[in-house]
């Protein structure tokens, strides 16, 4: 699809650098119409304090753009903050901001104004210093969107790795991976890249859980018990999922080169790879929401705020990201 589409993009906690990012991606023009959900303030302020001439572009309900912004410029939905901010200091007062970015963002996406979205970081500690329950993007956008289960998967050019389990400690792990977990997980993943991706028969490469996916048992049975009887079922259902294999050869171009993403069962399994081949230009993708929903792989970085030496690298490829999963939306 090469017709024009608007997405939104929220620069996050206003004292990290997500406003930095918004406002050097200005610079070149976007293939989109991208309309930042931010104040206009802010990006003001911030644009004198790093030299850089960005024109802001007032639009919102009503006046919303139908084309990509010139190269120097930048769409705004004016969003005022509470209190004014300073690069680099966290001030629980915007916390409410921070959230209704994202609600004006959400919302957008789900009445059609959006055709995806783009998040830069929040700090979730300030906005529950604030007294503000909130336990990241993720969260937030299944809450309101009504959808019972997400699936976080990172992503960089080459690879895309996502997770049965998240943020978990290990020793919780093994009891979270059931076989109803697994099979909905895996089920939203091929779905996802059939739909949101394109793909018309995913390939997902498995991990097993244990060292050696169990060693036939010797290592551990959640491989025998239920990995592989559930990966057995949703082959009859028609998914093509290679596995259990273990962890440590699976990361190999013999394997990855023939597959469409790889399905780890935890965190750290599957994302320590997936940073070093492409950290700093890598995506985190929410699947299983009914909207687009595509955010970089990294935080605030409060200490390089207004400094100007940031890296736009992974907000670029979250906006591609972005771009290709809406044009294959059916």
């Amino acid at each position: 699809m090469s017709a024009v589409r608007r997405f939104a993009l929220t620069p996050g906690e206003p004292a990290g650098i997500g406003p930095d990012l918004c406002l050097l991606l200005a610079r070149e023009a976007q293939p989109h119409a991208l309309v930042a959900v931010a104040s206009r303030d802010l990006l003001a302020g911030r644009a004198a304090r790093l030299g850089l001439d960005i024109g802001l572009l007032d639009v919102g309900p009503g006046a919303w753009p139908d084309a990509p912004a010139p190269a120097g410029s930048l769409y705004v939905w004016d969003t005022p903050l509470a209190a004014p901010a300073s690069a680099g200091q966290l001030d629980p007062r915007n916390a409410a901001y921070v959230l209704e970015t994202l609600l004006r963002a959400g919302n957008g996406c789900i009445n059609g104004d959006f055709a995806g979205m783009i998040t830069a970081p929040v700090h979730k500690g300030v906005i529950n210093e604030a007294g503000i329950p909130f336990s990241g993007h993720t969260e937030f956008l299944a809450e309101l969107t009504g959808t019972e289960q997400v699936v976080m998967m990172l992503a960089t050019r080459g690879l895309r790795v996502a997770l049965v389990t998240t943020h978990l400690p290990l020793r919780a792990v093994a009891d979270a991976i059931t076989p109803e977990r697994l099979s909905r997980v895996a089920r939203i993943l091929d779905a996802d890249l059939r739909g949101k991706f394109g793909i018309a028969r995913p390939r997902i490469l498995v991990c097993g859980l244990n060292p050696h996916a169990g060693e036939g048992g010797h290592l551990g049975r959640e491989e025998i018990e239920i990995i592989e009887p559930t990966l057995a079922q949703l082959r009859g259902e028609g998914l093509d999922l290679i596995g259990p294999l273990p962890a440590d050869t699976l990361f190999t171009p013999k394997h990855l080169e023939h597959c469409d993403a790889v399905l780890a069962m935890y965190h750290d399994q599957g994302l320590p790879v997936l940073k070093y081949k492409g950290f700093g230009a890598a995506v985190n993708v929410t699947l299983g929401l009914p909207i687009v929903r595509t955010s970089v792989d990294h935080g605030t970085a409060l200490d390089l705020a207004g400094t100007g030496h940031v890296d736009t690298g992974s907000l670029q490829v979250a906006l591609e990201t972005a771009y290709q999963m809406s044009g294959s939306a059916h």
